[in-house]
């Protein structure tokens, strides 16, 4: 009677870590976000999203929680740091709302330009430079997943360590990013030396064997 209840359990919590397993892999081929190859080498530059990397810093593309440095010459109250809310929106003296989002510093300062002139100054000089770059974000299969402050030129891998490093499950072969291009949600299929873009969301995922 022992070795049939035994058995009966052993089969039970087979059936249980094999209905679980299937579970995580329909989430992981359910997920709708498109799937795009990773470009980055081939381009050169990443400046399809906002925040992508790029030769030039001017050309970088603001996004949420970014942080800015704003300067109007010649008016103190008007220069300090600003940062850009969840939805891209940078809140500013005298002026108010500045959808910022997707914007570069260039434009960004000229938008505040022409707010700023004529109502409230004649003429405005402004400049915006970016001080601190939206986070990264870390998931899945990791030590310690959450938001980490973005350095430029970090690798996935690097990403991971900066995580605290993989788990004994994690499936280190091949990985996701998930990424905003163009306004849309993508699935980046990445390596280990894929570059990570400010706000991107690495994807550490289970292996099943």
């Amino acid at each position: 009677m022992s070795s049939i209840s035994l058995s009966t359990n052993s089969l039970l919590r087979y059936c249980a870590v094999a209905a679980t397993t299937l579970a995580l892999g329909a989430c992981g081929t359910n997920d709708p976000t498109p799937i795009v190859p990773d470009n980055s080498a081939a381009a050169g530059s990443l400046s399809l999203a906002p925040g992508g990397k790029s030769a030039n810093p001017a050309d970088y593309r603001l996004g949420p929680n970014d942080r800015t440095r704003i300067i109007v010459f010649g008016q103190p109250n008007l220069t300090g740091e600003f940062q850009l809310d969840g939805n891209g929106i940078l809140a500013f003296p005298l002026i108010g709302n500045v959808d910022a989002n997707g914007m570069t510093p260039r434009e960004l300062q000229q938008a505040i330009a022409n707010k700023l002139d004529p109502a409230y100054m004649h003429n405005p000089s402004v400049s915006v430079e970016v001080s601190t770059r939206r986070p990264f974000y870390v998931v899945g299969e990791v030590q310690k997943p959450g938001s980490y402050p973005f350095v430029t030129d970090l690798t996935l891998l690097e990403a991971v360590a900066t995580a605290g490093g993989a788990t004994y499950r994690a499936n280190m072969a091949n990985f996701y990013i998930k990424r905003r291009v163009n306004g849309q949600i993508v699935r980046v299929a990445a390596s280990q030396e894929s570059d990570i873009q400010p706000g991107d969301t690495v994807i550490v995922r289970e292996r099943y064997f």
